[in-house]
């Protein structure tokens, strides 16, 4: 069954839609996921790069290809600096920023790869207070 999501980067200019279903769903603990990311892990989504359309902004988006072989690339908004879907040089795969999409992407993650590469205070967090607003201090 095939489903349309929407998505967009953090503000809004660039827009898109994918058509599922989507092939799987990785939250990425590797170092390079971690920098490009600024965050503990990527949350990415791969499909093939036939499932995009664009909706708005696309002349917005700049592609990061770095010179040393082997270091990942990533799309970005130019006016927010959201990661928006690419596609992979390596692999030709899109790869959909999980949290770039507008509602739940009807896909589970279905692993944690490069474990062994996660943060050293990552496991740390998953035992942290939650708190459902910014807190008080």
């Amino acid at each position: 069954m095939s489903e349309t999501k929407k998505g967009a980067c953090l503000c809004g200019q660039v827009q898109y839609q994918v058509t599922g279903p989507f092939d799987v769903f990785h939250l990425c603990h590797c170092s390079q996921c971690r920098h490009s990311t600024g965050t503990a892990h990527a949350a990415n989504i791969f499909t093939s790069p036939d499932r995009i359309e664009w909706l708005a902004g696309e002349e917005l988006i700049k592609r990061y290809t770095p010179d040393k072989p082997g270091v990942i690339s990533k799309c970005f908004c130019t006016h927010c600096g959201s990661l928006v879907p690419y596609t992979s040089l390596k692999s030709g795969k899109l790869i959909i920023p999980a949290g770039s999409l507008n509602e739940a992407p009807g896909i589970l993650p279905r692993d944690n790869i490069f474990w062994r590469d996660r943060a050293d205070w990552y496991d740390a967090g998953l035992d942290a207070t939650h708190i459902e607003q910014f807190p008080d201090d």
